[in-house]
């Protein structure tokens, strides 16, 4: 008899575990779904573009333990195929932002309902491909044809000699035809603040610059250029998410 009911009480503390973990991976469903969709409104994130994308992974397990303490240890958010405008709205300015991806780490919530967060510690990058620069760049300088952007070979763009490696500026190089003649020239892309912006100094041209939507307190860290494209690494301290 001893023997039935410790099988009895096995079964019992199986099956509530059971159900204990489909709740909790049904809450965090739910939690991630919202996330995106919030993230979507406030940050105009998997906007533009057909193919664009939100996602949001909350880690660590059990989620409802965390979410009655509102308190978050890690949560990944993805987007990407988003486009941006240059600060000035120049016509043709819009580039495509490849991916963003975000590690935010110890999130707190006023509440269950709030639309807002804190998270202590926030860290990431943007990545533009090549053949967006490409096309943006041809349609900012508007003369002639396509013009290609790619890595610069053999030494930085201007005066930051190894920004490829993660200073705040990563050497590029622009070719093709343009106003009447062939164009190979230096340029770069830099990064400050909130923005980062491109320059090309044979055409004399004021830099273009952009601004990602990005939570506040995040700010552009690094830039450097890789087989795949640029990648600009991003930082933040005290992040306020929404509201």
């Amino acid at each position: 008899m001893k023997r039935r009911w410790v099988k009895v009480l096995v079964i019992v503390v199986v099956v509530l575990g059971g159900l204990f973990v489909a709740a909790d991976r049904i809450a965090v469903h739910y939690a991630e779904k919202e996330a995106v969709a919030l993230a979507e409104e406030k940050y105009g994130y998997g906007s533009g573009s057909t193919n664009g994308f939100t996602e949001v992974s909350i880690h660590g397990f059990p989620f409802l333990t965390q979410a009655a303490d509102l308190s978050l240890d890690h949560v990944t958010l993805t987007a990407g195929n988003f486009s941006v405008n240059t600060t000035v709205n120049a016509q043709g300015d819009h580039l495509d932002i490849r991916k963003l991806s975000l590690e935010l780490r110890d999130l707190t919530a006023p509440s269950l309902t709030a639309r807002s967060a804190g998270a202590n510690l926030v860290t990431g990058r943007v990545t533009i491909g090549y053949e967006d620069l490409s096309g943006v760049v041809s349609r900012l300088l508007g003369k002639g044809g396509a013009l290609t952007v790619a890595p610069a070979t053999g030494g930085a763009a201007g005066s930051s000699a190894g920004s490829s490696a993660g200073g705040q500026e990563a050497p590029l190089r622009v070719s093709g035809s343009w106003d009447g003649r062939r164009l190979d020239t230096a340029a770069s892309i830099s990064v400050a603040a909130d923005e980062f912006q491109i320059r090309i100094p044979e055409l004399g041209r004021d830099p273009y610059t952009w601004r990602v939507p990005l939570p506040r307190n995040i700010d552009f860290t690094a830039a450097r250029t890789t087989p795949d494209g640029v990648e600009l690494e991003v930082t933040g301290h005290q992040v306020v998410l929404g509201g």
